[in-house]
């Protein structure tokens, strides 16, 4: 085995990049720069009935989003299928697989006395020592491994422990299609010994093929990669995860406005962890991970916990950069589109100016959006319920000696000279600030909720925001 690790990642096109994909390729990319070594990416095509171009498009953008870069160039495992059948047809020679010409309808009488007897299915090597010459003519053998049928064969797993398998259960299983075309379980393994794969990190539903493929690898005399096998992620209740507790694909957690950053944080944080760090540098995740302390419980995923660590990734970035952050995502959030036409460079620097009270306030970009909605609105502004509530006639009769009062600023307009007329205002008036600033942020922002509203005068700058005032008054 070389010195350098080498971990992979090895998703099957068959759909999006699903959110335990994405933790399986953050923790062997974690690992790979942790040792110093690298990650390998490769696409599981041979199902090529539900493989899509799309589909792997859509896995290659959701790694890049996220930050996970592997090296060189992903590998297709159906491109490998020549490979896959030579070796094959090699452990036929070396006498550790066999030709089996066992018809559909042999295969089914197995089934159905194995389960008379109360056993389970298994094929029962009646072509293991039998010779080749009394093949029936015209029929297309498959390929089988001859199993050990005695003893266990064990994995050393890191997360896992040494697991143990009877060899009795592990039967003569298909290496080659009749076609020709390999199984997963033969194409996995002389995909990770060409690669040189020296770690296999993945879900643990693939405890029970770790066996057969050790089988393989036996039977070849290569060495054995390392494994770990994690647990599965969880719904917040416990439940085996879906759609409905987040087994979205990554382009969904994008689009409901989360950070990759954070993502990753809390992905990170599903199965492993460091002392009671609860957010971490990527430099940290890389100086702290280990296979050997991923636990074997299954975690459990939580949106509120992601969103509120989400919410704290957003307060603790540069306005700057998080400006640039959710521009880039605009095109990816809903109304993302309408924005970024009305997006001029003076809405940016707008946008950028009303950052600090807009950042405090929420907890993804989709809520960034619509905390700064009020920016793109084009007068007269649409208002919601609430705010068109706080504009009765006493709320419009407020407004209006509210605008005269700002009307009056004489000094430059900012969050400070505009406070210093309102609050003359409400004292000359004997009424509460709230009293005033409540209309004043309907007339503003068309909601009862913004940044705070002086804060939003400053931004929207003298001539917009009284124009806002006037068309409420009227």
């Amino acid at each position: 085995m070389t010195d350098t690790i080498v971990t992979r990642f090895a998703p099957s096109p068959t759909g999006y990049l699903h959110i335990g994909g994405a933790r399986t390729a953050l923790f062997n990319w974690l690992y790979a720069r942790h040792t110093g070594g690298k990650m390998l990416l490769r696409i599981e095509d041979t199902d090529r009935e539900r493989s899509t171009d799309a589909a792997t498009a859509a896995i290659l953008d959701g790694l890049t989003w996220l930050g996970l870069h592997w090296e060189g160039e992903p590998i297709s495992q159906f491109g490998r299928a020549e490979r896959h059948r030579d070796v094959g047809e090699e452990l036929v020679r070396l006498g550790k697989a066999y030709y089996c010409y066992a018809s559909q309808a042999e295969l089914e009488e197995m089934r159905e006395k194995a389960r008379a007897e109360g056993r389970p299915p298994r094929y029962d090597g009646r072509w293991r020592d039998r010779d080749p010459s009394e093949a029936p003519a015209g029929v297309k053998p498959v390929i089988r491994i001859k199993a050990p049928r005695e003893g266990e064969t064990i994995v050393r797993d890191r997360v896992q422990g040494d697991v143990r398998f009877p060899n009795k259960d592990l039967d003569d299983f298909i290496i080659l299609r009749s076609d020709g075309t390999p199984t997963y379980m033969h194409a996995v393994v002389v995909d990770d010994h060409d690669m040189g794969v020296t770690h296999i990190i993945r879900g643990d539903d693939h405890l029970t093929n770790a066996a057969r493929q050790t089988v393989i690898y036996d039977a070849m005399g290569w060495e054995v990669p390392v494994m770990a096998h994690i647990p599965l992620i969880h719904g917040a209740d416990g439940a085996k995860l879906s759609k409905r507790h987040g087994a979205l694909g990554v382009e969904a957690y994008r689009a409901m406005g989360y950070l990759p950053a954070a993502l990753r944080n809390y992905l990170v944080r599903l199965g492993w962890s460091h002392g009671d760090d609860e957010v971490m540098s990527l430099d940290d995740m890389i100086r702290w991970f280990d296979v050997d302390d991923i636990n074997k419980g299954a975690a459990r995923f939580d949106f509120q916990k992601l969103e509120a660590l989400n919410g704290l990734y957003m307060r603790k970035m540069d306005d700057a950069e998080l400006l640039d952050a959710f521009i880039v995502t605009l095109p990816y959030l809903p109304g993302g589109d309408e924005i970024l036409k009305r997006l001029t460079d003076d809405r940016k620097a707008q946008l950028l100016a009303a950052m600090p009270g807009l950042k405090e306030r929420a907890k993804t970009l989709v809520e960034l959006a619509d905390g700064a909605g009020f920016l793109f609105a084009e007068r007269p502004l649409p208002m919601d319920e609430k705010a068109a509530a706080l504009l009765d006639a006493n709320g419009r009769s407020v407004l209006a000696g509210a605008h005269a009062a700002l009307e009056g600023t004489q000094e430059p307009w900012s969050a400070a000279s505009t406070e210093a007329a309102v609050r003359a205002f409400a004292t000359e008036k004997g009424l509460k600030l709230g009293a005033v600033a409540q209309p004043l942020r309907a007339a503003l922002t068309g909601k009862a909720t913004s940044p705070g509203v002086f804060d939003v005068l400053a931004v929207l700058g003298r001539d917009e925001s009284l124009g806002r005032i006037r068309d409420k008054i009227d």
